[in-house]
C-alpha cells in the first residue's frame, strides 16, 4: 500500500507563488499559469514520494532536512 503524506503550502510559500506569478504574468498569463501547474504537480507528487529530489549542500538546509527538486 502506498503512503499518503498531507501537503500544505505556508502562508509565506503561498505568498511567493502569487509574486512568481504575477511576475511571470505580466509577459505571458498562459505561460504564468502553466509554470505553476507544472510547480505544484512537481510538489505534488512529495505525497507519495517524500524524499524526491536530492540533499542540499548548504549545511543549515542540509541539517534541517531539506531536499532540493528542479522543475
Amino acid at each position: 500500500m502506498e503512503h499518503k503524506y498531507i501537503l500544505r503550502y505556508l502562508p509565506v510559500a503561498y505568498d511567493d507563488l502569487i509574486s512568481i506569478f504575477d511576475w511571470i504574468a505580466k509577459d505571458s498569463p498562459a505561460k504564468a499559469a502553466a509554470f505553476l501547474e507544472k510547480l505544484d504537480s512537481r510538489i505534488g507528487s512529495l505525497r507519495t514520494h517524500p524524499f524526491l529530489g536530492h540533499i542540499s549542500c548548504d549545511d543549515k538546509l542540509k541539517n534541517a532536512g531539506y531536499r532540493i527538486c528542479l522543475i
